[in-house]
Parts: C-alpha cells; structure tokens; sequence
C-alpha cells in the first residue's frame, strides 16, 4: 500500500521525468469479465444510445449520438460500472472463488473494509458493491462535493468522511487512512506502485464502450469522432482503449478537460505526468488537478487530440442537452461544450456519453 508521503514523493519525483509510450495498456480493455458479473445482476441493462438529429442540424453535423448514462444501474452515472466490479473482483480473488454467493465469499467479504475518495459517483459505485456483497465501505469527501452525494452514499449503509479542501486532499487521506488501518484503498486514479486495482475499475468501464461497438456494429454506422471527458481519465482511456482495440471503423477520439483542471492535456504537453493547478470548475467530477499514471500512458497514444471548455460553455451546454431531453451537469455535458467549440464539419458523425444524471448541486 502507498502511504501518502510516498504518493507525494512519487509525484514529485516523476513531475519532470518522461514516461515511456511504448508500454502495453495496464488495463484491461476486453469487456467480457465485467459483463459476465453484470448479466447476473437483475439492474444491469445496456443504457440508451440516443441519436439527436435536431441537435446535430444546430450544431452543423450530420449525426450526433448521446451515449446516456444518467440512470446507469440507478446509481446514475457510468461509474456504476467500475467500482463495484472491482469490489465483486477483488472479493472473488481473495476467496479464490468465483461465486460471489458462496459461503467463502461472504465470509471473505465480510472481514474487508473498502476506503476510496470520490468526487461523488466512484464513491456510490463503491458503497453500492460493498453492500451487496457483505464488506464495509469508507467513502472520503472533500468539503466540494454536494451533500446530495453524502447522503446518497450513506443510503448504501457506507461511512462518509468528510475533508476540507480539494479533491486530493481527500485522496491523500484516503491514503493515509488505508495505509494506518490497513483497510483496502480503491481509488480511481493510479499511480506508480498503485496500478491493479483502478485497472480494475477501468476495467469495468470497458462496458459501456463495448454497448456502443455493438448498437453502431448492428445499425452499420460509426462515429467519426468520440468526445470524451475526463478527471483523472479513467472513462476516457477505457473508452478510447477499448475503441482502438475493437471498433470496425476507427474515429478521431478527442478529450475534453475543464479549463481549470486540464491535467491530461498538460501531461502529454511535457511529457510526462504534471500537475493542473487552477480554480474550482463547475464540472465536479472532472475537476481533478493530477492525471492517473495509467489513464495518461494510455490516453497519449490512443487520443488525437486534447482539448479544454470553460465552466460557463459546460453550463451552457446542459441547458441544450435539456431542450433535447437529456437532463445532465456540467460534467455530463462538457462533451457537447467541446463539440461546439470543435466544430468537426457537416460530413461528422459525433458520440459523445452523458456521463451522470442531474444532481441538482453541482
């Protein structure tokens, strides 16, 4: 386990030291083990891959569809999809059995403690997991995130700890508390020394892109350009891993960051992992100052391109998405944001994925 003052150290030392671009994924972008478990769970269904022929004849393409994520397994964001995952996963491996409902599972299960930190919705994923598999779940939030996700979260029977600061800040506790109680650290982000576990959760989001391979595989046609937004980059890399991997048709596959937390961007800029200082953004879930190492590598080879949107293009992009149907935040919107920005031209075929619900408090 990597206490805080070796996570800090690492950062440091790597803030100026390339990394290599020729190393294998850390993840895995094969779709199969997640949906295995999924398929067992009365919840799961392939979410809607709406086509928005009105929006795109405002935008100026030929198509757009939106990936909607919003009521994803009724936690209401993609990350329904990666968290609890790894927690089935790594349940199963401890017990060395595949069934979850097995004596020894429960057994097993009953004697872990899950901690991670969240901006809001990995934390649902993990508390969702824990509690339906027998563990406990420690969820730690910084003093930023709507106390709509506190209470959410501590509707899944899951502890709720609350920090001041910024995202890290709650990262490093999380950290710390893992590293002091020996509790199991979750995170979503990765870094060196600390790569299996947020592989698994990327692993789960594999997913999602896997529904959309299938729905453009059966109808014929394919994007030509992906927009996906990004925090640490766990969604956009597993997306992005997965379109390289499997798609028939290749599309250019762009990232969009916020303004004020444009980490991913910044790193591939320098080559190596750099720090994003900048102010609070609106787009919550995307405010995140430092990129996952595994995210990065794998995002520097497989994007085209990077791109940032201001808080107030996000804002305003929720409000379209609105009069199209589509409740979401400024972080399930900053895709369309981008989009507008990007102007990909009238012969376009675009996908970007609503990534979370409307909260009411971002």
């Amino acid at each position: 386990m990597c206490s805080i003052a070796r996570y800090h150290a690492w950062m440091m030392q790597h803030i100026n030291s390339p990394l290599q671009t020729t190393a294998p994924r850390l993840f895995r972008v094969n779709a199969d083990r997640p949906l295995a478990m999924l398929r067992l769970c009365p919840a799961y269904e392939a979410t809607p891959l709406h086509s928005l022929s009105g929006l795109a004849a405002e935008l100026g393409i030929d198509t757009l569809w939106a990936k909607d994520e919003t009521q994803r397994m009724r936690l209401g964001s993609f990350k329904a999809l990666g968290g609890a995952f790894a927690v089935a996963q790594m349940i199963s491996d401890a017990a060395g059995v595949a069934d979850l409902t097995s004596p020894k599972a429960r057994d097993t299960a009953g004697a872990m403690t899950f901690i991670t930190a969240s901006a809001g919705n990995h934390g649902l994923s993990v508390a969702a997991g824990a509690r339906v598999f027998g563990s406990r779940a420690v969820i730690v939030l910084s003093s930023s995130v709507p106390e709509d996700f506190a209470n959410r979260i501590r509707a899944l029977d899951a502890e709720v700890v609350r920090v001041d600061g910024t995202y890290e800040a709650s990262v490093a506790y999380a950290i710390e508390e893992a590293d002091a109680k020996g509790w199991l650290l979750l995170a979503d982000g990765s870094w060196e020394g600390y790569i299996d576990r947020p592989a698994l959760v990327m692993e789960g989001y594999s997913v999602l892109a896997e529904e959309c391979r299938t729905a453009f595989a059966n109808d014929g046609s394919w994007p030509t350009h992906v927009f996906l937004q990004a925090g640490v980059g766990g969604l956009a890399a597993a997306v992005a891993g997965h379109i390289r991997e499997f798609w028939d048709e290749q599309p250019t596959i762009v990232v969009v960051e916020p303004e004020a937390a444009p980490c991913l961007m910044e790193s591939v800029k320098a080559g190596c992992l750099t720090r994003a200082d900048g102010p609070l953004s609106n787009m919550g879930r995307l405010d995140c100052k430092d990129a996952s190492l595994i995210s990065f590598e794998s995002l520097r080879r497989d994007a085209d391109r990077f791109v940032t949107v201001t808080d107030a293009a996000a804002l305003a992009a929720v409000k379209t998405l609105a009069d199209h149907g589509v409740a979401t935040t400024p972080s399930g919107a900053a895709p369309l944001a981008a989009i507008q920005e990007f102007a990909p031209g009238m012969d376009s075929r675009c996908l970007l994925i609503v990534s979370e619900g409307s909260t009411g408090g971002e």
